[in-house]
């Protein structure tokens, strides 16, 4: 009960229940205890009631909660319900409590505070004891010992006989409680300048336990407690907080961090109603590198994204885009893929090298955390990336099997693991923008573009756009580029001159003069601002003309597969690619519609894409299975060829088919010696041929 000095406190949470909560408290008693078991208030409705109230709830959080959850069993209900173990869950903290996870300090200790994150680890929910009941086995008599967070307390001695134990504990005299352990990072979309995450340990109880999974962003509320550092012998000065959970709510907002005043909002209006809102959105991203429009032009795409549909029978369409760049080395894939890393509202950055499949998907991890002898889920980089981007560098240098596992992430938009006991399913919402070094390190000419991509088929054709950065001599593009990089220079030294050097005489108006070829068009900080805002209210639909000009460019190329032996040129996976590409096109003017542009705008560019990379060059054609499956039509049917008529020629010979007249009758039917020759090779390969002896062939 609470002390007759504070009866007046417990009158006012029953006079603000009654203001506020009423038709809330007479719902949870219908539903109480099984359904639900807490009542969840808004911090500003207390303050709206009475400020001072409000104000010691953030001070003096465990008291003030125990005075509103006895005004709620006080409280006067229309049925013979008993709310004896109901809690009050307070949340909606105001700014002032809602410090970022690495600027909580001492001050904040003991008070209620509010943390904005994402979901890095969850223990498994497991029962805690908070009352143990501790049975004498001499003379049977119970001792009831209360638990705190800390050590297990066993009673000193009997009450019943005064001996000092054996004890055993009464399970059911006990009483218990669900507990799980959460650990929440800082939200990618706060961090600049390669800042490491930090993060803060939740441990939440009863109710609110296992609601949220691994990835999820989260807003938590709760009392800031500090456990001590090192063990038993060796105790530390240092202490760590830890937050123990009142509330913990999933944030379906998008960019909950992301600060648009009124503003930004003229100014993005602004910028969407100009004419050259593409050029200026392309001259935004790297400026410091020199050309790629186009790939620019898709990055940009890419950042806004199409739009994500939930159809009615459940299913999903997924809006996000994913996008390759293909090159040479040295043609500054890494430094456009760091860009769109900070530009994007919620973006995360890892290159192949050092990624494993854990690492980008999850793990089950046993550490630390918890007891140390759960399992534990954490979170990978897809699934931190969840509604952003994830940049991944040097995917060719990743192993074959930990690229497999980002298969499921890009068509699926989640990951599902099963490791350790654990089955779980994580979202990964997020457009994949990826970099890759072709096979042998640079472009050769004289290959075939689909054999010098080290990636598998499966993995390439889930892939939005694809674009092959080829670094050619050209005497006039490298003059441009020169040009470029040597006052992007320049600029940085006449800068470092003005900060570092004082004496130096650097007049401002040259500085302002070369920086300006280097600047972006749009503020790196007001572009992060555009792109969340256009995310967050920008769905737009189709227009009649756009659909139809989608339609004729996509039946248009499926045309020229109708003759029996014609390759299929492209698959309904670019339809739908070219459908989010429109939509992101439309959401960087701030429209509500696909215009006919739009569709026209991406059409130039998947029509340019496909002629790097889609063209079969034996024939010219189109062909949609060297992405999707790796051989173009005419590599298959020139393998068929050549198997048959291994097996024809090697009936002719005990030996086995002789290699000179395999490539003799090869010549005759018009298929190129080098060719038959690379061929036979790659059967050999695959064991689909084999030599019984030197320089004869059978089949397997």
């Amino acid at each position: 009960m609470a002390q007759a000095g504070n009866a007046e406190l417990v009158d006012a949470f029953e006079q603000f229940f009654r203001n506020y909560y009423d038709n809330e408290i007479k719902q949870l008693a219908q539903r109480y205890p099984n359904e639900q078991r807490s009542l969840f208030i808004d911090w500003q409705d207390l303050y709206r009631f009475d400020p001072d109230l409000a104000d010691d709830f953030i001070n003096q959080p465990e008291q003030l909660q125990q005075y509103a959850e006895e005004a709620l069993r006080l409280y006067d209900l229309p049925i013979d319900v008993s709310l004896g173990q109901a809690h009050v869950r307070i949340r909606s903290l105001p700014d002032t409590e809602t410090p970022e996870i690495r600027e909580i300090r001492a001050r904040h200790m003991n008070k209620l505070v509010q943390v904005h994150g994402i979901v890095r680890k969850a223990t498994d929910v497991r029962p805690k004891i908070e009352e143990a009941a501790f049975e004498c086995q001499l003379c049977g008599t119970l001792t009831r010992v209360p638990q705190s967070s800390g050590d297990f307390q066993e009673p000193h001695e009997c009450q019943g006989c005064e001996r000092q134990g054996p004890f055993r504990v009464n399970f059911d005299q006990s009483e218990f409680v669900d507990a799980q352990k959460l650990r929440i990072q800082e939200s990618p979309e706060g961090l600049r300048g390669g800042e490491t995450p930090q993060a803060i340990d939740v441990q939440v109880e009863d109710d609110i336990t296992g609601e949220v999974t691994p990835g999820d962003h989260v807003s938590a509320s709760g009392v800031l407690r500090l456990e001590q550092q090192g063990n038993q012998q060796e105790k530390s000065p240092i202490f760590d907080f830890y937050m123990e959970g009142m509330s913990v709510d999933v944030d379906e907002e998008q960019f909950e961090d992301m600060d648009i005043t009124d503003e930004d909002k003229k100014e993005i209006y602004a910028i969407s109603e100009e004419d050259d809102v593409y050029e200026q959105m392309v001259a935004s991203i790297a400026p410091s590198i020199y050309g790629y429009d186009q790939e620019k032009l898709a990055m940009m795409l890419q950042l806004f994204s199409g739009v994500t549909k939930q159809l009615p029978d459940g299913s999903r369409i997924r809006g996000d885009l994913h996008m390759l760049l293909i090159g040479d080395p040295g043609t500054g894939k890494s430094q456009m893929l760091s860009y769109i890393q900070n530009i994007a509202p919620r973006s995360v950055y890892t290159s192949g090298k050092g990624s494993s499949s854990a690492g980008l998907t999850a793990a089950a991890v046993r550490d630390d955390f918890g007891d140390g002898q759960q399992w534990t889920l954490e979170a990978g980089a897809l699934v931190l990336a969840d509604q952003g981007i994830a940049a991944i560098d040097e995917l060719d240098k990743m192993r074959s099997e930990d690229r497999s596992a980002m298969h499921e992430a890009l068509e699926q938009q989640k990951i599902s693991v099963s490791k350790a006991g654990i089955n779980a399913t994580l979202k990964s919402r997020c457009s994949l923008l990826g970099a890759a070094n072709p096979k042998y390190g640079r472009f050769d000419q004289y290959e075939p573009i689909q054999e010098q991509i080290d990636l598998e088929p499966a993995l390439i054709s889930r892939f939005d756009l694809i674009f092959t950065v080829t670094d050619k001599p050209d005497e006039e593009k490298d003059r441009n580029l020169a040009e470029h990089i040597l006052n992007t220079n320049y600029a940085g030294e006449l800068t470092t001159q003005q900060n570092q050097m004082t004496s130096m005489d650097v007049s401002s108006d040259e500085i302002e003069e070369m920086t300006a070829t280097v600047d972006p068009e749009i503020d790196a900080e007001l572009l992060r601002k555009y792109v969340a805002y256009a995310k967050q209210n920008c769905h737009p639909r189709m227009t009649e003309e756009a659909r139809e000009a989608i339609r004729d460019f996509y039946v248009d190329l499926r045309s020229k597969g109708t003759d029996e032996d014609a390759p299929v040129p492209v698959t309904a996976r670019k339809l739908e690619a070219l459908v989010r590409l429109s939509e992101a096109s439309a959401r960087i003017r701030l429209s509500d519609t696909v215009e006919i542009e739009d569709a026209e705008r991406v059409i130039d560019i998947v029509h340019s894409c496909l002629q790097e990379i889609g063209i079969d060059p034996e024939t010219g054609e189109f062909d949609a299975d060297i992405v999707e499956a790796g051989t173009t039509k005419s590599q298959r049917d020139r393998i068929k060829n050549i198997k048959q008529l291994i097996t024809d020629i090697e009936e002719e010979y005990d030996e086995g088919a002789p290699i000179d007249i395999v490539l003799d009758r090869a010549n005759e039917i018009g298929m190129d010696q080098s060719k038959a020759e690379h061929e036979i090779e790659k059967l050999k390969q695959k064991g689909e041929v084999y030599e019984p002896s030197t320089d004869n062939l059978r089949t397997t």
